[in-house]
């Protein structure tokens, strides 16, 4: 999901793990690894961006290397949607 806003703030990370991806124990195991993968990224984001990841159930097979590259991909992919975004508004804002 593309970056959100709120200016000045830190930014932030929130997880939807479902019972998709298995039982309780299961999706407490891929949110704490997604939430241990995503803190150092955290600095890698624009300040007052927001970022929900939602976990797949092939998220309980993965191991926490392919939930990283996952993530960097998913991160990526927004950052570079928000950009374009951003860029798109300005050029309609200019005169």
């Amino acid at each position: 999901t593309a970056p959100s806003s709120r200016p000045g703030q830190s930014p932030r990370a929130g997880f939807v793990v479902s019972k998709a991806v298995g039982g309780s124990v299961v999706r407490h195991a891929v949110a704490r690894k997604l939430r241990h993968l995503m803190a150092p990224r955290l600095g890698d984001l624009p300040v007052g961006s927001s970022v929900v990841v939602r976990a797949l159930p092939d998220s309980a097979r993965a191991t926490s290397v392919e939930l990283a590259v996952d993530l960097d991909g998913a991160l990526a992919s927004a950052l570079r949607k928000a950009s374009l975004r951003s860029e798109t508004a300005a050029a309609g804002a200019a005169p």
